[in-house]
């Protein structure tokens, strides 16, 4: 190597360090793609408020919610590959690929994944004042008129949709998918009684819970949930080995240095493991799960093949 090149050199490494001790030194944009209210969205607020005590910066929600979470995705997919712009997104991340054709997108290619940030489990909700009282309730109505029980979703291909069609695989049951913008909606279908239920994220519903407007039949973790104590489990239900988790991340678009990664990502896992942010995030039905960026990155693509196996299983066409 020229005494020239070695000099280049030296200066980008020292200006690409530079660039991420400083990090951030203006508002970093948290892109959620979903409603407010949504799963992503109450994790992505409960986080940016510990970020702005470590970083001294504003870190700003902006919510871009429709076609799946592409518009929100693709926006950052698009934006300056500097930080100051990333996306919170849930699982549906991971399931697009196998529920469009195409994607205005590269799922892989134009995103570097920086976090898992938390998951939860999802709760099969119906109307308080509706007939379904119990999973084996669902079962017995989807098996007495095949495709004609509605169920809603927060859209086509959000993880809402995907684990309600594992249960109908994993039940042998057709249902009828009634899909919404976002959570706020579906729940809204459920309670009027027009959809008989509803995989809801634990945080977006924990408080419709307590106060009764909705009723949990069961809940799609490993064990009972502590603060769903009296709620079965869907193995419990009658579906053995069922388990499906809602998880959310945090991505950055393809070029950002790896210096400023590393450095988002040492910031983010600082945010998870504080007191505050495991209270706030036990409150909303989250837990923690720490993983490596390159640890995340591998976990996205394993979702992504069991997701496109799911679809081809459960006979979804992509759109």
């Amino acid at each position: 190597m020229s005494i020239k090149a070695a000099l280049v050199l030296f200066v980008s490494i020292w200006v690409a360090q530079a660039t991420a001790q400083n990090f951030p030194n203006k508002p970093v944009h948290l892109v959620v793609p979903l409603t407010p209210g949504s799963g992503a969205d109450i994790t992505a607020r409960i986080l940016s408020k510990k970020l702005q005590e470590l970083w001294g910066q504003p870190v700003l929600i902006d919510n871009r919610p429709g076609a799946g979470g592409q518009i929100g995705s693709q926006l950052v997919a698009k934006a300056a590959p500097d930080g100051y712009t990333l996306l919170v997104q849930s699982s549906s991340h991971a399931a697009n690929p196998a529920i469009y054709k195409t994607l205005p997108y590269d799922p892989t290619r134009d995103f570097i994944e920086i976090a898992l940030l938390a998951y939860t489990p999802y709760v099969m909700v119906g109307s308080s004042t509706g007939p379904f009282k119990s999973l084996q309730d669902i079962v017995t109505a989807a098996k007495a008129s095949p495709g004609a029980l509605p169920y809603a979703s927060a859209g086509i291909g959000t993880s809402t949709h995907l684990t309600a069609e594992l249960f109908a695989q994993r039940a042998g049951v057709k249902v009828l998918h009634v899909p919404f913008k976002g959570s706020p909606d579906a729940i809204t279908d459920v309670i009027g009684g027009r959809s008989a239920f509803y995989m809801a994220p634990l945080p977006t519903v924990a408080g419709m819970l307590k106060d009764g407007r909705i009723v949990a039949l069961a809940v799609t973790s490993e064990k009972r949930v502590e603060r769903l104590v009296g709620v079965p489990t869907i193995a419990e239900s009658g579906l053995a080995g069922f388990k499906a988790d809602l998880w959310f991340g945090l991505w950055a678009p393809a070029g950002v240095p790896a210096e400023v990664i590393a450095k988002i990502a040492t910031d983010i896992n600082r945010a998870l493991q504080s007191d505050e942010v495991k209270e706030q995030y036990a409150k909303a039905g989250n837990e923690v799960r720490a993983l490596t960026p390159t640890e995340f990155a591998r976990f996205v693509r394993d979702e992504m093949a069991t997701n496109k196996t799911l679809v081809q299983n459960a006979g979804i066409q992509p759109e």
